[in-house]
């Protein structure tokens, strides 16, 4: 029997308005999708794409077991340009395996081979930074040498910036041959060299990165340092050419309120110079850093990154633990969120921040502070040396006035500053 004319048959009528749902449904999906990916920035992490793929009819309850456990770490993959390194906290992992000790590693600073110094307890060793929002992966020496193939790599800055450099190369040093690696070590210019892999990975003293008269000959007295904040003349020729450049000062500068400050040459005599406020000093020659850096780098070859402030912890009161001296004979990290002490001037950070945003030349910044901030038993303590000596019975007795609460044991602290820099490089 033929339909009356003018009507549809009902399966027609069905099949029409289930396929107007899907479209609507799916375009009220694609306006979500584009709404949360706007507001949050955040790409979804390729484990729930494989959890979600693996879901059928014949392994439901299976499916549903791998989103609950997803759901228990629900973190995105590590992505560079959307990932917060800032946010997170310190988790203790026995299970690590370090890629190196104090012992295995012989390119390592005495004063920063607090073990083999006499530290007694090595649990600061095994401890990862597990970010809130995503998972930084782990530090792969054999990817990074690939990433250095034929390059050199170069960090510009103070002690705590050749504790990074010592750091990396103990990190990779080990899965290279003997003969096919070495290390020159020189007074400013040190450098390692892995030759399978025609690389370099440098380090150059410049601990204001603008010039002084601290720079070769030290000034033990921070209120005869004299900077020439309008220069870095005397530096960049060992800059230019490198392929990685990462930078860092802070320190130094924080010796005082003030620091005396000049323009010109030093073969006019040191005199006519002012004491500028630390802030504006140290502004004024991060800024003639950031010219050179616009002016001369060319981005086609040589990538730049800025490594933050590094700080210190001298106060005990500052993680509540009011009978302690500085960082001696502590043992955990702070796990308060957010913590702050007085380990370091956030109007520094504020400068560096300003800086950078207003750089023609990118430069990626490796924010290391909020998570050594957290690390107030990672120092090198009384384990460390004075004078190329390491400290003595008496001297380890008197944590007020010996203990180093500004560098970092190794291994420890600075190999994430590492595991983060790989992971942004």
């Amino acid at each position: 029997m033929k339909p009356p004319r003018g009507k549809l048959p009902l399966p027609i009528i069905a099949a029409v308005i289930c396929a107007l749902t899907f479209i609507a449904l799916l375009y009220t999906e694609r306006i979500s999708f584009l709404s949360s990916s706007a507001i949050l920035k955040l790409k979804p992490c390729a484990r729930r794409h494989a959890a979600k793929s693996t879901k059928s009819k014949t392994d439901e309850r299976s499916a549903q077991d791998n989103l609950l456990n997803y759901a228990a770490d629900d973190r995105f993959e590590f992505d560079p340009n959307e990932c917060s390194v800032v946010h997170g906290k310190w988790v203790s992992n026995s299970s690590i395996k370090p890629l190196y000790s104090d012992s295995t590693c012989p390119y390592l600073d005495r004063q920063v081979t607090c073990v083999k110094n006499g530290r007694p307890d090595s649990d600061y060793i095994y401890w990862e930074w597990q970010l809130d929002d995503c998972v930084l992966p782990r530090f792969n020496p054999k990817l990074a040498l690939q990433k250095l193939q034929g390059k050199r790599l170069r960090f510009v800055g103070d002690s705590l910036q050749r504790g990074q450099w010592q750091s990396f190369v103990c990190l990779v040093e080990s899965i290279i041959p003997k003969d096919q690696k070495s290390m020159r070590r020189g007074r400013v210019h040190s450098v390692f060299e892995a030759k399978g892999y025609n690389a370099t990975i440098e380090f150059y003293w410049a601990p204001f990165l603008v010039e002084s008269n601290s720079d070769i000959h030290i000034i033990g007295d921070p209120k005869q340092r004299i900077l020439r904040v309008d220069s870095v003349s005397k530096h960049v020729k060992h800059w230019i050419g490198v392929d990685i450049l990462v930078f860092n000062t802070y320190i130094w500068w924080m010796s005082g309120p003030k620091i005396k400050s000049l323009w010109g040459s030093f073969a006019n005599g040191e005199e006519g110079f002012e004491e500028l406020d630390v802030p504006v000093a140290y502004r004024i020659g991060l800024k003639t850093w950031a010219n050179w850096v616009d002016s001369t780098v060319d981005t086609n070859r040589t990538r730049v990154f800025f490594t933050t402030m590094s700080p210190t912890h001298q106060r005990s009161a500052d993680w509540n633990n009011k009978g302690g001296i500085k960082c001696y004979n502590e043992t955990k990290p702070v796990m308060k969120k957010r913590h702050w002490g007085i380990g370091f001037d956030k109007r520094m950070m504020v400068v560096v921040a300003d800086i950078v945003e207003k750089m023609k030349v990118p430069v990626t910044v490796i924010n290391i502070t909020q998570l050594s901030e957290y690390r107030v038993e990672a120092h090198t303590s009384v384990y460390t040396d004075l004078g190329g000596k390491i400290l003595n019975d008496e001297q380890k007795a008197d944590p007020l006035h010996y203990a180093d609460c500004l560098h970092w044991c190794l291994p420890g602290v600075p190999d994430t500053w590492n595991q983060i820099f790989l992971a942004q490089l």
